[in-house]
């Protein structure tokens, strides 16, 4: 599915088209918050870090933005059951580990040369187009 970008060298360097996307100053803004901060943030989250620099944005204006980035497959949406939408500048296939006693979210990626078909039973036929995994638990500091 992924990758029509490559991630962007310097979050400083956001160019001014993405994906057929025109950047706009809040698209910007908004962009480069994801990929310096890359903690799963809420679209109030966003909007309360870009609001500093953007003294006018809206709240309206920034979903507007992520959905703009997200059906351009910039970024990706990311739901867990009932929460609020969250937001994620990696586009590489891969999964979510989301820490219940933090509610930190970290991306997990697959160990290279996996298969998903070696550990899903899928129904014969089954293409995979994207992948949306969620693991829940908490980090032991036992090591």
């Amino acid at each position: 599915m992924l990758s029509k970008i490559t991630e962007v060298q310097s979050a400083l360097e956001v160019p001014e088209e993405i994906a057929g996307l025109r950047m706009t100053r809040q698209r910007q803004e908004i962009y480069r918050i994801l990929i310096e901060e890359r903690n799963h943030p809420t679209a109030n989250e966003v909007f309360m870090k870009a609001k500093d620099r953007l003294p006018n944005l809206s709240l309206a204006t920034v979903y507007n933005c992520l959905d703009a980035l997200v059906q351009h497959g910039i970024i990706r949406q990311v739901n867990f059951e009932r929460e609020s939408s969250r937001y994620c500048p990696n586009l590489r296939e891969h999964g979510h580990f989301h820490d219940a006693e933090t509610g930190v979210i970290h991306d997990v990626d697959f160990k290279p040369g996996a298969n998903l078909t070696d550990v899903l039973n899928l129904p014969q036929g089954a293409v995979i187009e994207d992948v949306e995994i969620t693991l829940r638990g908490k980090i032991s500091n036992l090591q």
